[in-house]
């Protein structure tokens, strides 16, 4: 990658992620920078990063989850279809992955970072994750990498088509918000209707400020709906910050 990581280094770092994901690299390289974040690489004047490794990991998965999707789930519609990946390829569900085969102490971080808590962020690990399946695509091969997709996700698309998979986006939220801001989701909720078919609308607060809207027929049903909404503003647009603004987001990577 560069001269300031020596030959050793290198080794250890391609040697644990092929442990961790049961695929040995051809190229060591490939597998340190895809475990390289941007916050490391500035810190050392590297000019590589995970973050390409990442745009393309993040389209070998959806392919390879679409396409099985599609042949091992004949009768869901093609509006069911959709939610099943979307179930499946989310940040959350990356994190979860990524957390399961220890991505997140491989990650090359940069000092700040690292004090940050970032090890443990959500986005870090979820990027990292996509990375790694880049670098194994460019490395091994499509085949390769359908098998260790299927290895890895298919659990989880199995549970969700068993009605098991929805995402619980008040934990993910509350995970983000912790890391990111230090508080915690407050809820609001109003109802209307008679007791026998109450329609019931939640509303999640972030530093004051709402982030997110839902409606259900449950308490529980409209508050994950305002979970996802604003689990997905502060992803993309970032962290609100005192006076009702929002701080800009980091690139996914």
């Amino acid at each position: 990658m560069t001269a300031s990581r020596g030959d050793d280094s290198l080794r250890r770092d391609a040697g644990a992620l092929s442990t961790a994901i049961r695929v040995r690299f051809r190229d060591g390289q490939m597998a340190e920078a895809a475990l390289t974040h941007r916050s490391f690489a500035f810190e050392n004047d590297l000019k590589v990063t995970n973050e390409r490794l990442e745009f393309l990991g993040d389209a070998v998965l959806g392919l390879i989850i679409t396409d099985l999707a599609y042949r091992e789930f004949p009768d869901l519609s093609e509006g069911e279809l959709a939610k099943l990946r979307a179930a499946t390829v989310n940040m959350i569900s990356l994190g979860e992955v990524a957390r399961d085969l220890g991505l997140g102490e491989l990650v090359l971080l940069g000092k700040g970072e690292e004090m940050s808590g970032g090890r443990n962020r959500t986005s870090i690990q979820a990027d990292a994750m996509e990375a790694v399946l880049g670098a194994v695509y460019l490395d091994r091969g499509l085949p390769t990498t359908r098998r260790l997709i299927e290895r890895l996700f298919w659990p989880r698309m199995e549970a969700y088509a068993r009605g098991e998979g929805d995402r619980d986006y008040k934990t993910g939220l509350q995970e983000m918000a912790s890391q990111d801001l230090g508080a915690v989701p407050e809820y609001r909720i109003v109802s209307r209707g008679p007791d026998h078919a109450k329609e019931f609308t939640a509303t999640v607060h972030l530093a004051g400020e709402e982030w997110g809207k839902g409606r259900g027929r449950s308490k529980k049903e409209a508050e994950q709906r305002a979970a996802h909404e604003a689990f997905e503003r502060l992803h993309t647009n970032g962290a609100p910050v005192a006076g009702g603004r929002a701080e800009p987001a980091e690139p996914r990577g």
